[in-house]
């Protein structure tokens, strides 16, 4: 049995939960998650706890049953404290800038890479060297993060690149001279 979806979900006393048929919704202070819950799952909702349950015990099922009660955990952790990643631009003029709803990120191109921001994302350049997403999606915020570190990843030598904070970025040792 899944040691993960096995546990139990407190529910805090501001979040309240709707299941109708697969659809589970949940409201808090900081706003609305809603996600499909799959046919092989059962949600048992009491009070103040949530328990996933399977179906049957079919290899899907126990594939499921750990990765639905995570998604329905960081659903709950989203409506009460929000789920942030801040990125960090490093090399000679690497920069990010916001205007309007967009993001423009310099890399060393011939041209600023521009992404529309989407709404349920909060984007803020607390300097040109560094940005922080937030939202109370935890899919959304990893997803954009990704798709920005994705135009110039950190490359091992000098270190150059985008990367999230708290990433160590193995150094290679460059050529030497004869």
């Amino acid at each position: 049995m899944s040691r993960i979806g096995k546990k139990e979900i407190d529910i805090p006393k501001d979040v309240q939960i709707i299941l109708d048929k697969n659809v589970l919704c949940i409201n808090g202070p900081l706003g609305v998650n809603i996600s499909e819950i799959h046919s092989n799952i059962l949600l048992e909702i009491n009070s103040n706890k949530i328990k996933v349950k399977r179906i049957d015990e079919s290899k899907k099922s126990k594939a499921l049953h750990g990765l639905f009660r995570s998604i329905i955990q960081n659903m709950i952790i989203g409506v009460t404290t929000k789920f942030t990643k801040i990125l960090i631009a490093e090399g000679v003029g690497y920069k990010f800038q916001i205007n309007n709803n967009k993001l423009y990120l310099n890399m060393g191109y011939s041209h600023p890479i521009e992404y529309i921001i989407p709404d349920n994302l909060t984007i803020n350049c607390e300097s040109a060297t560094r940005l922080v997403i937030s939202s109370g999606n935890k899919e959304l915020v990893g997803r954009f993060a990704s798709i920005i570190r994705r135009v110039r990843p950190p490359e091992p030598y000098k270190g150059k690149g985008i990367r999230y904070e708290g990433e160590t970025i193995l150094r290679k040792i460059g050529k030497t001279g004869k």
